[in-house]
């Protein structure tokens, strides 16, 4: 097995087309047409990770974070990131970050997160906008339906679960063959006429590239005539964030109690408690300062995620309870998640679970 295929499932799970701008997903380090004698899974890629790899033969690593996330202008190993990359670089070991396309993927971290709390009737906190595209083309009426097929095979005319995809009779077309057009439609040079058919058809924009391929591969014109154009609307199965129920309601002092124990943290940095019930629950994975106005929206009792500031707790303004849990506790179970999803995948392929803990922070 070839690296590339693991990142096919990888991507399958979630698609970097969905990462955020300022994010540096996918292979990092490696060559993808690299074999493949183990993987493991890891939160973060330190040097004691690479050790790791190489004692247990993975040449592999596919973490949450990325270990290059800015620009590296040296490799003098005068800091661990250059170390580390260097150091898998010298054993050929590949590396491959999933981040941020992780956290806005559905299965992905934050669900994860409302698993670990038990919570029900999950949705996106933060639905991401401008992932939907729709395509229009044109088609010889006889050839639509199949070029229809088509185009739902390469993963066109469903978002979620609706089925997105149109016709509509256009009349007639013109066609005009050029002098060295193959095929040409009738004898070259003199108009021909034929009744086509308008395709409209959206999808997700990960799939755009295979789309277009089906389109050409399948459309009978030696010139495709086809528009793309971005939707304004939100997709409500990508985003940041999750929202949902816990299936009976808990004493504040009991849920704090509870997140502390799942999390398995030092402490919960929290604000005031508003002496009411907690039934609704938002969480973000990782440093979710920027949802606190998307939770108090939502009209979430608590907001769990991480690395707030001082003064964010006073946004709280006595509406929700801010809960900071640390910013590796609230990803940590993501390794067990992408183990998970690949060893279904991948049955009879060697995938391990890092052991080491790469929490910077200690609590004392």
């Amino acid at each position: 097995m070839q690296i590339k295929e693991v990142i096919s499932h990888l991507e399958t799970l979630a698609p970097i087309a969905y990462a955020e701008d300022f994010d540096n997903v996918g292979l990092l380090v490696g060559d993808k047409n690299t074999a493949i004698t183990g993987i493991l899974v890891t939160l973060d890629t330190l040097e004691i990770i690479v050790d790791e790899a190489i004692e247990k033969n993975c040449n592999f690593i596919i973490s949450f974070h990325p270990i290059v996330f800015k620009g590296i202008k040296k490799f003098n190993g005068n800091n661990y990131v250059e170390r580390v990359v260097m150091k898998a670089i010298k054993h050929d070991i590949a590396i491959y970050a999933i981040h941020t396309a992780l956290d806005n993927t559905l299965q992905g971290v934050n669900d994860m997160i409302c698993e670990q709390l038990g919570l029900i009737n999950r949705k996106i906190l933060i639905p991401q906008s401008g992932n939907i595209k729709k395509l229009v083309t044109f088609a010889p009426t006889a050839e639509a339906e199949l070029l229809r097929a088509k185009l739902f095979e390469a993963g066109g005319g469903t978002i979620g679960n609706y089925d997105n995809c149109s016709f509509s009779s256009k009349g007639t077309g013109t066609f005009r063959a050029l002098k060295n057009a193959n095929p040409s439609i009738g004898d070259v040079g003199k108009t021909q006429y034929e009744k086509e058919t308008q395709i409209q058809i959206t999808y997700p924009k990960h799939n755009e590239r295979v789309i277009i391929k089906a389109l050409f591969e399948n459309h009978s014109y030696e010139e495709v005539a086809y528009e793309i154009t971005t939707l304004e609307n939100k997709n409500q199965h990508i985003g940041m964030g999750m929202v949902g129920d816990l299936p009976d309601q808990m004493d504040e002092s009991e849920f704090l109690k509870h997140i502390k124990n799942v999390f398995k943290t030092g402490c919960v940095r929290h604000s005031s408690t508003l002496g009411k019930p907690i039934k609704k629950v938002a969480v973000l994975g990782g440093s979710g300062s920027f949802a606190i106005k998307n939770a108090l929206h939502a009209k979430a009792d608590i907001f769990i995620t991480s690395d707030l500031k001082y003064h964010q707790f006073y946004e709280a303004e006595g509406r929700i309870i801010l809960a900071d849990v640390g910013h590796y506790e609230s990803e940590q179970y993501t390794k067990n998640l992408i183990v998970s999803y690949l060893r279904k995948k991948i049955s009879n392929f060697a995938i391990v679970l890092s052991d080491k803990n790469t929490n910077p922070i200690q609590y004392t």
